[in-house]
């Protein structure tokens, strides 16, 4: 597998393309912007969890085929903390997505705007995590750090 994927843009190390994060930069974005345009938390509750084959199946990367079968041979050393990280990130986007529902339902527009900030900072040091993870770091945040960064 790691000939196959000499060339293109999935790591030959971990078999894993960044390419799979673009999914999350797009919530990023939005988060980013909901403090300055709260009608966003609508369109931000139309993001949804993508998985890794499921991301590239729709996608238009050029090796998007060779990127699903390489994901199914990423050493577990990378594709343990990898998926973990991403599983991470899911449940922070969807519980950022429904408190700022909440908040925007409560009329409580400071709450939404600091929920979407604080939520885009904690997810872009997880995507981070997850770059440095495709590149071939093995390391991840556990809760208390995520914690942490979200000042619970």
């Amino acid at each position: 597998m790691r000939a196959r994927v000499q060339g293109t843009n999935i790591s030959p190390d971990t078999l894993l393309a960044t390419d799979y994060l673009n999914h999350f930069n797009e919530i990023i974005m939005m988060l980013d912007m909901v403090p300055d345009m709260p009608d966003l938390v609508e369109e931000c509750a139309e993001w949804q969890p993508k998985t890794y084959s499921a991301h590239f199946a729709g996608s238009t990367f050029r090796d998007k085929d060779l990127a699903i079968e390489a994901y199914e041979h990423c050493p577990p050393a990378y594709r343990e903390p990898f998926d973990a990280t991403i599983a991470q990130m899911d449940a922070l986007a969807l519980s950022t997505v429904a408190a700022m529902q909440d908040s925007v339902a409560n009329g409580d527009t400071e709450a939404v705007a600091l929920q979407a900030s604080t939520a885009s900072r904690a997810l872009q040091r997880l995507m981070d995590m997850a770059s440095a993870i495709i590149h071939g770091a093995s390391t991840t945040m556990d809760q208390s750090e995520i914690d942490a960064i979200l000042g619970r």
